[in-house]
């Protein structure tokens, strides 16, 4: 992600999306040993990879499957969880407005935080212009390995009874701390200071969120708080 190129082609969405493709690999396969576990089969495990498609949000569906939980507190903490989309969306959405209606709902549609990561890398390469042929390619090479790796996942899920004696539940973490890294290094836009000063902050908000908001809301809120402390800070001091 770092030596990311100025050409916005289908070809080098590809290419520029392959080293980021080893999370979604991982995750995947953890994600699938881990529903299998939970009860669900091959069949049920590739369906939700490929409609929910939220790593993150499908976690949260299997173990509040395993836990009991009614379909409306499903439904409702995937859709707080997954909020944070939006935001991300309407941060692509300005490099998207020469293109047709269809094809801005096929980009929203398929973005992920890796995607969204690499594409915010990527404007640092191009002059802040992306195109729909690299973010369209990036994300569904990124589809395609999320899905397929899930189904891999369930399919060997069976010779892992208890995946979490394995640590296989934090491997999302792990995925998200590694996007961080990447992404505060390759930004040149920002200074490091400001960048480290957000994330001090965020994590603080995080801790004290955990005490006194509702899991579901927390990470929506933390989001808009520590963007606001962001800009703040930016006008401020930088």
């Amino acid at each position: 992600m770092i030596g990311l190129n100025g050409e916005l082609t289908a070809k080098t969405g590809i290419k520029d999306t392959i080293p980021t493709l080893s999370g979604y690999i991982g995750v995947g396969l953890a994600f699938g040993i881990v529903a299998k576990a939970a009860g669900l089969n091959v069949v049920m495990i590739i369906l939700m990879s490929a409609i929910t498609y939220s790593g993150a949000a499908q976690f949260v569906i299997v173990s509040m499957l395993v836990a009991g939980s009614s379909f409306f507190a499903i439904i409702l903490s995937v859709f707080l969880l997954s909020a944070r989309m939006l935001l991300m969306g309407m941060t692509v959405a300005p490099y998207m407005k020469k293109e047709s209606m269809l094809k801005n709902i096929i980009i929203g549609s398929l973005l992920t935080d890796e995607t969204f990561a690499l594409s915010m890398n990527k404007l640092n390469a191009t002059g802040r212009v992306l195109s729909f042929k690299w973010l369209n390619s990036a994300n569904l090479i990124a589809y395609l390995t999320w899905v397929i790796s899930s189904g891999i996942g369930g399919a060997l899920g069976g010779l892992i009874p208890n995946p979490n004696l394995f640590g296989l539940d934090f491997a999302f973490l792990a995925m998200f701390i590694g996007l961080l890294y990447l992404q505060v290094i390759a930004d040149k836009t920002m200074k490091f200071k400001l960048q480290l000063a957000v994330i001090v902050i965020t994590l603080g908000l995080t801790y004290v969120g955990l005490i006194f908001i509702p899991s579901n809301l927390l990470l929506i809120v933390v989001t808009l708080a520590g963007g606001g402390f962001g800009v703040f800070i930016k006008d401020a001091f930088f």
